[in-house]
Order: C-alpha cells, then structure tokens, then sequence
C-alpha cells in the first residue's frame, strides 16, 4: 500500500546515468493535505558522481538508441525524457570534445547524446599506436 504524506524527499534523475539520486531537499504541502509518496521527482540534474566530473571540466556522451528513442538518426535533437541510454559513457575534457567535433558547447551543457558507434569509434582512435 502506498503511503503518502504532505512532506516528500526530492529526487532528481541524473542527466548522464538515468538513475535518480536525492537532492537533499524536503518538499511540504503547502495545504499539509496526505498528498505525496515518500520520494518526489522533480526533475534533471547531475548525480554527484557526474556533477564531479562536469566540475572537473568534462563532457560526457551518453549513447542513445535513435530507434528506441523515437528519434531518427541524424534527425533532430534527443530531451532527457526521450533518450533510451544504451549505458556507454565517456567522458572527454571540453576543449578535446570541441576540438574533435568541430563544435561548440555552451558552458552549463553537461551532457552530449550520440548514436550508437561514436563512443567505440572513439576508443579505436584512443588505442591506436601514434
């Protein structure tokens, strides 16, 4: 049986993994009327996992299935809600990702997600003898 309370522990789903992660705030029901489960999600972030890393200056590029997405290939842009994580990650500095692509990045975006093949093309390029 769910419970629920007028106070509520905020979570967040992390923009990089998926997977929630608490916030450390407590939501109340301004009416203190029973209307909230034990956790709230209310919205993206960063787990502090991932928010250490962007801190560092990283990027990370999340693999997303185009077709599991409902997105096309090379079609459009993927929101958080609608990419299917196929759980490859990496992680490139922002210069190295800019230099790389050829493309800017604003400086409060964390994440990138590309289609499947970029990550193991980029780990080929990484192992290959110079």
């Amino acid at each position: 049986m769910d419970e629920t309370s007028y106070v509520s522990l905020e979570q967040r789903l992390c923009l990089v993994c998926g997977l929630p992660f608490d916030t450390g705030n407590l939501l109340l029901d301004k009416r203190l009327r029973p209307s909230m489960a034990h956790h709230s999600t209310t919205g993206w972030g960063l787990c502090a996992e991932h928010q250490a890393l962007f801190d560092d200056g990283f990027v990370a590029l999340v693999e997303c299935d185009p077709e599991r997405s409902g997105v096309s290939a090379g079609v459009g842009r993927h929101r958080p809600e609608q990419a299917y994580r196929t759980g490859r990650l990496a992680h490139l500095r922002r210069y190295v990702f800019m230099r790389l692509f050829n493309a800017s990045i604003a400086d409060g975006q964390a994440c990138v997600f590309v289609e499947p093949g970029v990550i193991a093309q980029l780990e080929t390029m990484a192992s290959a003898p110079r």
